[in-house]
C-alpha cells in the first residue's frame, strides 16, 4: 500500500511517483484534443515491447524532440531529423518507430475533413462495467482490432490491435480500471 492509503489498479508500481501521478491524473481519462492525442498514439507506438516508465521518463524529452507533437510541424521532418532523434539520447531511438511517428503525422494530415480525434473515437467500445481485476482485461478487443485495421489502411504506422487497445485505454475510450481502483469514473 502507498502512504496515502488509496486502492490502485494493479499494474502501478507505488514506489514511482510519476506512475502514481500518471495512474491517478491521466489514464483512463478521456482526451478528445487532437494534439493530446497524437502524443498518445506516438508514444504508445515508442512503448511497444517496453515498460511505460520508460516512456514516462522520457515523456518530456519526446515533446521536446517532436515539436510538442505538432502534426503539421512533425510532417515536415526530413531525413536529417531522423539522424537528429536517432543522435537524442533522451528519446527512444528506434529509427522504425521514429520514422512511424512521421508517417503518423503525414496520415493524420490526409486524413483531411475527417478528424484524428473523431475517427479514434468512433472505435470506442459501449461503456462495460469495470473489471473485477487485472484478469478480466483483454489485451486485444474487436474494436482495437477494427481500429488498428482503418488506421493502416490510412497509413498509420506502429498501431497492431494491442496498441490500439492500450491507446483505448490510457485515452478513455474504455474505463479498465479495476473495481476497488480509488480514481472516480471520468465521463465521457
Amino acid at each position: 500500500m502507498p502512504d496515502d492509503d488509496r486502492v490502485r489498479c494493479g499494474w502501478v508500481d507505488i514506489g514511482s511517483q510519476l506512475y502514481r501521478d500518471y495512474h491517478d491524473q491521466e489514464w483512463g481519462r478521456p482526451v478528445r484534443e487532437p494534439t493530446a492525442l497524437f502524443e498518445r498514439i506516438s508514444l504508445e507506438a515508442f512503448q511497444s515491447g517496453l515498460s511505460w516508465l520508460v516512456i514516462l521518463r522520457k515523456r518530456e524529452n519526446f515533446r521536446r524532440a517532436f515539436a510538442d507533437f505538432d502534426v503539421e510541424a512533425i510532417a515536415r521532418f526530413t531525413d536529417a531529423d531522423v539522424a537528429r532523434l536517432l543522435d537524442d539520447a533522451g528519446i527512444v531511438r528506434n529509427r522504425a518507430k521514429i520514422e512511424a511517428t512521421i508517417a503518423n503525422a503525414r496520415a493524420t494530415i490526409a486524413l483531411g475533413s475527417t478528424e484524428l480525434v473523431d475517427l479514434l473515437w468512433s472505435f470506442a467500445p459501449p461503456a462495460r462495467p469495470r473489471p473485477a481485476d487485472l484478469s478480466e482485461i483483454p489485451a486485444v478487443t474487436p474494436e482495437s482490432t477494427a481500429m488498428a485495421r482503418e488506421l493502416k489502411r490510412r497509413g498509420f504506422r506502429f498501431v497492431g490491435p494491442t496498441t490500439a487497445y492500450a491507446l483505448m485505454q490510457a485515452t478513455g475510450m474504455v474505463d479498465d480500471h479495476v473495481r476497488a481502483c480509488w480514481v472516480p469514473p471520468a465521463s465521457v
